[in-house]
């Protein structure tokens, strides 16, 4: 691989906190899934309640984020974003607009500082739409798994993959440097997040046009056996809201759904994003609720979740704030019931 490093402005960004909770999950053979409807639960005070603000910050670029992870042992929080319209990448003949860079499936991957402030960065060209970011961080280092391989007719990955930040470094889909997966052949939109002390990786996909989970153990997904413990439809799905970030942590998922403030979304109605709580040992909503954190912000669209651990375990969201072109982010947590 070559090293390239790209010299732009680094604005200032955030910090996070964590989360607990196990229990073992029940392998289902092939062609059984479990039932995704919800069901009565007692109240999740803590769920329920506003998450309170963790970070304020910007990105590398304009453009907003997709979502986010924690390497904690390093203090350090990675973040994605398609890269913006006029950046020119070396090797590249010509400038790409925003537009070109979604549909080729181009990120930018920021690392910051618990702080917020920025720590390096890379490129990830032909990768997808950056919905969702796993950390598998040990204590030598951090091994992020992202969507891969875009789809040149849409952007979104056909596969995800795992490798190794290097600061300045830009990493094409077909680089030595990174491995991949396919664990649903002919599926596209898909997503990771992982649970690495727990070993397990949850696979968000679409397999003809329909979205669904995935539950594997994340040692036997890494030697190539993709026998999941869990598979079944994507909860919420049928709302139409934008799938917008998910977490592992324990027996539970997490995701996030909803739109930015707009004509059919008006910040008066108090906003559309919703939050779950998935038990994966039966693949039931155990909590669903419209989500009231920040409920001021501008254009205040959600992105991404995400799970930090030490000290009290806490759920990590974040939102959009500030204008087209100039997009920033909060993040906000909550303890986890």
């Amino acid at each position: 691989m070559t090293h390239h490093t790209i010299q732009m402005g680094q604005p200032g960004r955030r910090t996070v906190l964590g989360l607990g909770a196990v229990a073992a999950l029940t392998f289902l053979p092939p062609g059984r899934e479990a039932h995704a409807s919800p069901v009565p639960d007692h109240k999740l005070p803590a769920l329920s309640a506003a998450g309170l603000p963790l970070l304020t910050g910007r990105l590398r670029h304009t453009t907003v984020l997709q979502s986010f992870g924690f390497d904690e042992p390093r203090g350090h929080i990675y973040a994605l974003q398609i890269v913006e319209g006029g950046v020119r990448l070396p090797g590249e003949k010509t400038a790409r607009t925003h537009a070109e860079r979604a549909k080729s499936g181009d990120l930018c991957l920021n690392r910051l500082a618990m702080d917020g402030s920025p720590a390096g960065h890379m490129y990830l060209k032909g990768f997808g739409h950056g919905g969702a970011l796993g950390i598998e961080a040990s204590a030598t280092a951090a091994t992020l798994w992202t969507e891969w391989d875009a789809n040149p007719a849409s952007g979104y990955g056909r596969g995800i993959c795992r490798f190794r930040f290097t600061d300045g470094r830009i990493l094409s889909r077909a680089d030595s440097g990174l491995r991949g997966y396919r664990p649903v052949p002919g599926s596209t939109t898909n997503y990771a997040a992982l649970d690495a002390p727990k070993r397990r990786l949850l696979l968000r996909y679409k397999k003809n046009g329909a979205p669904r989970f995935a539950l594997y153990d994340l040692d036997r997904f890494q030697a190539g056996t993709y026998r999941p413990l869990l598979d079944m439809a994507q909860p919420g799905a049928d709302s139409g809201l934008p799938f917008q970030g998910m977490a592992l942590y324990g027996s539970f998922a997490y995701q996030l759904l909803g739109s930015a403030y707009g004509a059919r979304n008006p910040s008066s109605s108090g906003g559309n994003t919703r939050l779950y709580r998935i038990d994966l040992r039966t693949g039931r909503v155990v909590h669903e609720q419209v989500e009231h954190t920040a409920l001021h912000l501008s254009p205040r669209e959600p992105e991404g979740l995400a799970v930090l651990r030490e000290g009290t375990p806490r759920l990590c969201l974040g939102l959009t704030e500030g204008p087209v072109g100039g997009r920033g982010f909060r993040l906000y947590y909550k303890a986890l019931s």
